[in-house]
């Protein structure tokens, strides 16, 4: 208990005191619990998604793990209450770090508050496929913006003395058979993507564990493949804290044992008696037992809970919660197009129609394990108990934060499901703001692209009836928009949170200039992506993670692989290179101002670009300044990387001098032969501009 100690020295002592009990009791837990009848609760159990139970003869607390993807899940089974944050790809869309730590920060506290001590959120899987069930929960779908993004937000929770995680190490970049897909790519294009987002989150982050996810990857599970854990995660990386198993993601002892899995979630089948016999026989060396008890230890040292554990427990503030939640959905929200309706001059007009997606009422949620529970119930059926895979909507209704700004207009709402009736209402407007929105969980994909319903034909039929018509987009993915040019603008608000209808108010109406730009590329269809469909969904299936069957004779599953050859060139490095034009590029996001950049100069020594932005605008607002580096052509890669970027604020008129550090692994090759990185020589082309297709600025330079 000598807090002047290091956390690997404090480890180590306990260790010496342990039984081998006692460490096989640290390296397994309990999960469930609460969620399924008849199973055992701990007294001390916080009533999360697990629990690691403690050594109290030794000082060692149980430890609470909570859910909280983007907010609390579960708060409500003890009445308490839990702040929904914007979605994690709506608050990458910020693009400011600041804002991920304060994300990390809302969550960090509220979990000390209820008594919570690690957070299991932290996904940082990369948008391979924009269906993806999960998109909602990650940070899209450049390495360097979600490593960084992730990163952040787990300090913000760490800083609040709460062990924080990333996950699902890795490649789980689908939901549909989730849990027999064999992810097959190159280590090459591996460490270039999806673990080089992992590798700038951990290096940032610090967190305490690392979830290795339900698939495979290269014929082995993730939970117990030696080149994951050991030889990337531990060996490359040096990463101290403990692997967690996703829960039931566990599929053996000593193969897992010894490709690097440290602790079992939930349940005892793998690493309970059977690892005990698996230590006394000798199959097992202890001094690998004695590395994942002290891997535990040495996070929980690390983190704090041990000296400043979280209790007593305090209340959540959730006035402070609704405040950080508006700032960051004001800061999420993307302007996709804009032809000067918007903002709207509160003074002149004189009717606005509201309609779609329940915005008389509140604002979608999205749902799984990152589903957190509504004050006072789901808004849309407030009496009635939510179940997983129902649509959840939040009580921030636009419609009323609509009414606020305009209040000498008559603003009148139409649920939206009868197409003629909205269009009629909208031609008795001014002004039509049609929401459309789109409800995403894990266990499942997006079948298409598309909006779900009939909410495209909705959209349609109200711009034909009123040439002044916004959409705002409420959804977990990119959506296809094939009304896009019949409407005055769009707003893609993503899943906004507590704070979301206030949110979306203030930016209809010029109170916050929009300064979002978009993580993830929206396509114009299907066929533009490089898989048509998600691997497992065929013309007559359907998503699900059920996909796959058990064959006897072999004894082992038989299920999906996932050929990743595209390698690096997915989201806005495939559209690059394969000359497609998508219906709103990566990085992109319209203001209600306007910027000129000009002056580029390059440092080769310093690895920096320099150049200067103005504000040309009559508005003061927000610009995302982004750096992109083409490799030397005997690369052979066709695209561009994003290197760095600024969230630069200017006032009308103003101009400033930026510089951008260039992030040396976004620009750098992995040798596979060497196993290391390894940076090419030759000229490289660094390129800035507002959006990955909006490129002003170029210099060529020797780089290295």
């Amino acid at each position: 208990m000598n807090a002047s100690l290091s956390p690997d020295t404090r480890a180590d002592l306990v260790i010496k005191q342990m039984t081998l009990d006692e460490k096989i009791q640290l390296v397994h837990g309990i999960g469930w619990g609460p969620l399924m009848p008849g199973r055992p609760i701990p007294p001390d159990n916080n009533g999360g998604a697990g629990e690691i139970l403690g050594i109290a003869r030794l000082g060692i607390p149980a430890v609470q793990q909570a859910d909280s993807a983007v907010g609390i899940r579960m708060a409500a089974l003890q009445s308490r209450y839990a702040t929904l944050l914007p979605s994690v790809l709506g608050a990458t869309s910020s693009w400011d770090p600041d804002a991920a730590h304060l994300y990390g920060d809302v969550i960090g506290r509220e979990l000390r508050a209820q008594g919570f001590n690690q957070s299991i959120g932290g996904g940082v899987n990369l948008a391979r496929d924009p269906r993806n069930g999960r998109l909602f929960e990650y940070a899209g779908e450049d390495p360097l913006l979600a490593g960084i993004t992730v990163g952040h937000v787990i300090r913000g929770v760490q800083d609040n003395h709460i062990m924080g995680d990333i996950k699902h190490f890795a490649f789980n970049d689908q939901e549909t058979a989730r849990t027999v897909v064999d992810a097959r790519i190159s280590k090459k294009a591996a460490r270039e993507s999806d673990l080089l987002a992992f590798e700038l989150g951990i290096r940032i982050g610090q967190p305490s564990s690392v979830m290795c996810s339900y698939n495979k990857v290269a014929g082995d599970w993730a939970c117990e493949n030696d080149w994951l854990m050991n030889h990337v995660l531990k060996g490359a990386w040096h990463f101290p804290g403990f692997v967690v198993s996703d829960w039931e993601g566990t599929h053996s002892t000593d193969k897992a044992v010894l490709a690097g899995l440290d602790v079992q979630m939930p349940g005892e089948e793998y690493l309970g008696e059977a690892l005990k016999q698996a230590v006394t026989s000798g199959r097992v060396p202890m001094r690998r037992l004695d590395d994942m008890v002290h891997r535990l230890l040495r996070s929980m040292f690390n983190a704090g809970i041990i000296d400043q554990p979280p209790s007593p427990r305090s209340v959540v503030d959730p006035f402070r919660g609704l405040e950080d939640a508006q700032h960051l959905a004001e800061e999420s929200i993307v302007l996709l197009k804009n032809d000067g309706t918007l903002p709207l001059d509160a003074a002149a007009v004189r009717s606005i129609a509201v309609i779609g997606a329940h915005a008389d009422v509140g604002v979608l949620s999205g749902g799984g394990s990152a589903q957190v529970d509504a004050p006072g119930g789901n808004a849309i059926s407030p009496a009635t108990p939510t179940k997983w895979g129902e649509a959840v909507y939040f009580p921030s209704a636009p419609l009323r934060y609509i009414r606020e700004h305009a209040s000498g207009a008559i603003v009148n709402f139409n649920a939206g499901l009868n197409a003629a009736s909205a269009a009629a209402l909208a031609k008795s407007a001014d002004i039509a703001v049609v929401f459309a929105d789109q409800y995403m969980s894990e266990s499942g994909d997006a079948p298409s692209l598309s909006l779900p319903g009939k909410q495209n034909e909705l959209i349609s039929a109200v711009a034909a009836a009123n040439p002044h018509t916004i959409v705002v987009l409420i959804t977990g993915n990119p959506v296809t928009m094939p009304w896009i040019d019949h409407v005055a603008g769009v707003m893609e608000a993503w899943y906004p949170g507590i704070g979301g209808g206030q949110a979306i108010a203030n930016l209809l109406f010029g109170t916050v200039v929009p300064s979002g730009k978009l993580p993830i590329t929206f396509a114009k269809a299907e066929g533009d992506l490089p898989h048509e469909r998600i691997f497992g969904i065929t013309n007559n299936s359907t998503s699900g993670d059920s996909l796959g069957y058990w064959a006897p004779d072999e004894k082992k599953w038989q299920g999906l692989v996932a050929d990743y050859s595209e390698g690096v060139r997915f989201g806005y490095k495939w559209f690059d290179s394969e000359g497609k034009q998508p219906l709103f590029p990566f990085g992109y996001g319209l203001s209600y101002t306007q910027f000129k950049y000009s002056a580029l100069h390059v440092d080769p020594t310093a690895k920096t670009a320099t150049f200067t932005l103005q504000n040309v605008g009559a508005r003061s607002g927000t610009e995302i300044a982004e750096v992109y580096v083409g490799l030397p052509k005997a690369s052979g890669e066709h695209f561009r990387r994003l290197a760095g970027w600024q969230r630069v604020e200017l006032n009308a008129g103003q101009q400033k001098i930026v510089t951008v550090a260039l992030e040396p692994l976004a620009i750098a090759i992995f040798d596979e032969k060497k196993d290391a990185w390894a940076w090419a020589s030759g000229k490289y082309t660094v390129l800035v501009g507002g959006s990955s297709r909006d490129l002003p600025l170029q210099a060529e330079v020797a780089l290295y």
